[in-house]
This record gives C-alpha cells, sequence and structure tokens, in this order.
C-alpha cells in the first residue's frame, strides 16, 4: 500500500513551506517506510559556498515512519496521509523506484526551491509511476498564481525574510504558474492528489486517494491565501522619509546635519552592497529565479561612490563634486526608469512596492546634494 503524507508548516524557516512524502507499506512484514526528498546538511563540506551559488545537492532517505510521525508531532506540526487506490503493479513499480533512488550512489539529486524540491521529487515518482496522470489532470489549470506569490505568502510569517527573498526573486518568479507547477508547494500537490482519478480497466473513473486520515492537527498556524500588499504602505514611508530627508537637507545646523549623514550613509552603502549581491546572483551563480533583477534599478552599485561624500555631510563646510552630483541623478534616473517600466511589456517583475519605497529616498538625497552644490559658503 502507498500513501502521499504531507506535513505542515513549521515554526524554523525552512520549515515553513512545510513537507511531504511517499509512505510505501509491506503488507507481509508490516514494514512502513517513508520516502523523504530535500534532505540536506548543513555541516556538508562547503554547503554554504554551493548554497550561494546555486549548486546544491539534496539527497532521499528512506525512514521508519514512526520516527517520522514522532518527530513531526513534536514540533507541532500538522500530518494528513492520503491513501492512493493504485494498483499492484503500479504500487510495487512506485516502491521499486523509491527503493533504488535511495541507493546511496543514487539518492543525490540538483536542488532547485521551485523546480525541484521534496515536493515536486514526490510528486514527479508519483506521476511516473500512474503514467503521466498527474500532470495530464493538473497541467494548464491554473488559479493565477506565481513562483514569488506562493513564496511570499508562505513565509509571510518570518517578515525579514520574505522581504529579503522578494528582493533577491527576479521575473521568473512572476510567470503565472499552473497546478502542475504549483505543485512544489506541498500543500498544493496534496490538493492536486486528492481531486486526481484513475481509469480503470473497465473505463470507469476513480478517486486516486481511497482514504484521506489526519494523523495530526498540529499547532502551527497556517500560511495565509495571499501575501500581504505592501505598495500602500511602502508609498507612505517612501513619501514620508524623502520629505524628512529633503527637510533634513535643509537645515545647517549639526542636530540636522548628522542624522542625515548617518541615514544617507548607511543607506547608500546597503544600496550599494544589495546591488552587488544581485548582480553576483546573475552572473555569479545558478539562481534562475534570480537572474535579470529589475531591483538593480534601485538598488544601484552606484550607490557605494556616494558613501565618502554622505560621511562628510555632517561637517559644518561640506562641498559635493559635480561628480558625485551626475552619479546621483544617474541614480535617480535608474529608479526613475524602473517605475516607467511598469508600462513595458519587457518588463514583468512585480517590484512595484520597492519602486515607491526607494524612488523617493533616491530623488530626495540627489536634490540635497544639487542644494548643496549651489548654497553659498558659511
Amino acid at each position: 500500500m502507498v500513501s502521499l503524507l504531507t506535513i505542515g508548516p513549521g515554526e524554523i524557516f525552512f520549515e515553513r513551506f512545510g513537507h511531504n512524502a511517499i509512505v510505501v507499506r509491506d503488507p507481509a512484514s508490516g514494514e512502513a517506510l517513508a520516502y523523504n526528498y530535500g534532505i540536506f546538511d548543513f555541516a556538508e563540506d562547503d554547503f554554504l559556498i554551493n548554497f550561494a551559488r546555486g549548486r546544491m545537492r539534496y539527497r532521499i532517505a528512506a525512514d521508519e515512519l514512526a520516527d517520522d510521525l514522532a518527530m513531526y508531532r513534536a514540533e507541532g506540526r500538522s500530518i494528513v496521509e492520503q491513501r492512493l487506490d493504485v494498483t499492484p503493479e503500479q504500487a510495487h513499480a512506485l516502491a521499486a523506484f523509491l527503493e533504488w533512488n535511495a541507493q546511496p550512489e543514487n539518492a543525490l539529486y540538483r536542488y532547485d526551491y521551485f523546480l525541484a524540491n521534496c515536493s515536486t521529487r514526490v510528486r514527479d515518482a508519483l506521476d511516473r509511476a500512474l503514467g503521466g496522470a498527474l500532470k495530464a489532470q493538473s497541467e494548464g489549470r491554473s488559479r493565477g498564481y506565481t513562483w514569488r506569490l506562493d513564496a511570499l505568502r508562505l513565509m509571510a510569517p518570518e517578515p525579514w525574510l520574505m522581504l529579503l527573498i522578494d528582493l533577491g526573486l527576479g521575473p521568473f518568479a512572476d510567470q503565472r504558474i499552473d497546478f502542475w507547477q504549483e505543485s512544489f508547494v506541498p500543500e498544493t500537490l496534496s490538493d492536486v492528489v486528492g481531486q486526481a482519478s484513475l481509469r480503470g480497466t473497465d473505463g470507469d473513473a476513480r478517486p486516486l486517494v481511497d482514504a484521506r486520515v489526519e494523523l495530526s492537527a498540529g499547532v502551527v498556524a497556517e500560511p495565509p491565501l495571499l501575501p500581504p500588499d505592501l505598495r500602500g504602505p511602502f508609498l507612505g514611508l517612501g513619501l514620508a522619509l524623502g520629505a524628512l530627508l529633503a527637510w533634513l537637507g535643509r537645515r545647517t545646523h549639526p542636530a540636522a546635519r548628522v542624522p542625515l549623514a548617518a541615514f544617507a550613509s548607511l543607506f547608500a552603502l546597503a544600496c550599494g552592497l544589495a546591488g552587488l549581491v544581485l548582480l553576483f546572483l546573475w552572473f555569479g551563480s545558478e539562481h534562475r529565479a534570480a537572474w535579470r533583477n529589475e531591483n538593480l534599478l534601485l538598488l544601484n552599485p552606484l550607490c557605494l561612490a556616494l558613501v565618502p561624500a554622505w560621511l562628510g555631510a555632517a561637517r559644518a563646510r561640506w562641498r559635493v563634486r559635480r561628480a558625485t552630483r551626475v552619479l546621483a541623478w544617474l541614480v535617480v534616473l535608474a529608479a526613475a526608469f524602473a517605475l516607467f517600466s511598469k508600462i513595458l511589456p519587457w518588463f514583468v517583475q512585480a517590484n512595484l512596492h520597492w519602486i515607491v519605497l526607494l524612488l523617493p529616498i533616491h530623488l530626495a538625497l540627489a536634490l540635497t546634494l544639487q542644494r548643496q552644490a549651489t548654497a553659498p559658503s558659511p
């Protein structure tokens, strides 16, 4: 007998997406094994380096079902088992494939968080045993979600990590995906399997799931259906910060100059370093979902060249070179183009909230530098 085991989100950040496994029970011995994909080890040699470069090697493992259930219950996670009504031949083929796959020489695979994770590998193994039935019934149907939307809603309980993921994802993540693709989320795969059917030798369709059993209710809150809409709050914050910086830039008292210099220096440094990270992810890594990131128009590496000028803003005799002003306006033009690009069909990244947050700040700082160049000497 074979089943799909779906585990709800956990409290740790890498458990937020949930998990699933295939359970194989031997009727003769009573042994029950859970085949888990997506197994990794932080202590593995060069794990963090390979993670940064997008060359993660994960593996499948066969564990005693009782041990897995005890672990998930201890973590307070929900557990649902869907027992599959498959033929003995299909069950044997699936069990044989999983046993082969779990051998040490076959266990490793190239991980991708959207295309080859713990859920998609389970999906593919099931679909293989079912002769393509899952793909045929889930491909082409969609609820309008994207990779980004799913990733952000699932990470919503970790706001800072959610924001970092959002900044790092490029336009690849904004493709509309069907239920087959969205099965990278374990909960969605559970729904796909729950709605699937198989045709018997008599031609009649029967549900793929013979029984659905809730093994543990769990105590961890379920993720929201949609991520938070940040456009309004970020617009308000961007305009408020821009107005405050513009006001500080008009003052000559140290009480105004010091906070201006501190904020602007840190802001320019953070934008520049973040831009270098995005360039690395594009040109130096295999994280396809981070390539061609339009946030580079906002997190501009040119900002690093502005840091020395802003460090000097706290001084009474502060003068700004023409080259510095030109760089500041280039940064503003890039950010303004990011806003304009939203009407162009080639720029599909869903980053309007970042634009309305960062563009007013870049503009206020550029105006401050421009005003300082024309200010009379003290």
